[in-house]
């Protein structure tokens, strides 16, 4: 097999405070391949968010990386300079942010912008930056992208900036797009217009993707694999097809139990008790387990570690074999 593309490995962020340090990633490990769309999905509160901005290495005070190792094909890049980040940051890695407003200037047009971040990673003059902008406007779906490019942020559509916010983040065709709620502000037709976007990186450019959101919908239609986080770890991980049709975990299975369908007739979904624990208050042993209808004495003092089952990966006790006690 090749070398991943972007490798995580037993990554911790912290968060210290005035009255404690709160760990808001608690050993997270992944890898994403070359042309994979790996999606991460979870509640508000999971540490989604943050395990992608861990990875570009815009991680703000108070919050720190306390642990583990990031590799980007290879080359590890979480203990670099700053200075060095900055330069694969853009270059060898794409960011795409929930608000496009966030991400563009409103003073600068949008060529200007697309330009200036062009020239920055690639040695190219102004009129062939230029043409390349016009390009990446005509790829990501602009229309006539000659003349909209001398447009300014506040005359595009929502669904046409978060187009723009793409092609800004690929124009120097990148290894890995993190994509961090790419499709939350926008109506359904314009999310599935971005999905399909995301998904053609992939396939014509071989762009590793990691897609974070919380909605199953996107994550179905969009990922090869699936992480789904809970309270700064992951819970289950595996094919985007076999988690959501025999999820493993009884938090993925509440998750899972969640979505609606055509083929169900019944009066009621799924509903997980309570909610996802503070940062403050994680508690001991398997973080999920007040919110569990498997918990055993196990599941309250030991902290379960993924396992493979199939395809899948799981961390819950009641697939480690060594278990000797039974679900009450």
């Amino acid at each position: 097999m090749s070398e991943p593309v972007l490798s995580v490995r037993n990554l911790k962020v912290e968060f210290v405070t005035r009255r404690d340090t709160l760990r808001a990633i608690d050993g997270v490990s992944f890898d994403i391949a070359k042309g994979e769309v790996l999606g991460v999905v979870g509640e508000s509160g999971a540490g989604k968010s943050v395990t992608g901005l861990a990875v570009i290495g815009l991680i703000d005070r108070p919050g720190r990386i306390a642990g583990g190792e990031i590799y980007l094909s290879g080359m590890r890049i979480d203990n670099l300079p700053p200075e060095e980040l900055r330069r694969i940051r853009g270059k060898r890695i794409g960011m795409i942010f929930q608000d496009p407003l966030t991400s563009l200037n409103p003073l600068y047009r949008i060529g200007d912008q697309l330009v200036e971040t062009i020239k920055t990673h690639l040695n190219l003059s102004e009129t062939a930056a230029r043409k390349r902008a016009i390009d990446l406007l005509a790829e990501v779906g602009i229309p006539a992208p000659e003349k909209r490019i001398d447009a300014y942020p506040h005359e595009f559509s929502g669904g046409m900036r978060q187009r723009v916010v793409i092609a800004l983040a690929i124009c120097a065709e990148p290894e890995l797009i993190i994509a961090d709620e790419p499709t939350t502000a926008l109506d359904v037709s314009v999310q599935a217009q971005i999905i399909s976007l995301i998904k053609r990186l992939g396939r014509d450019h071989g762009t590793a993707v990691m897609l974070v959101t919380h909605d199953m919908g996107v994550i179905a239609e969009t990922s090869d694999r699936v992480a789904v986080m809970y309270s700064g770890r992951i819970a289950e991980i595996g094919p985007v097809r076999d988690v959501v049709q025999n999820p493993l975990h009884p938090y993925a299975k509440g998750l899972m139990g969640a979505i609606p369908t055509l083929a169900s007739d019944t009066d009621r979904l799924v509903q997980i008790p309570g909610s996802m624990p503070r940062l403050s208050a994680i508690p001991p042993g398997c973080p999920f387990n007040p919110r569990c209808a498997f918990v055993f004495d196990r599941c309250r003092v030991e902290r379960p570690e993924p396992v493979r089952h199939g395809s899948q990966a799981v961390a819950c006790h009641l697939y480690d074999s060594t278990a000797t006690e039974t679900a009450a």
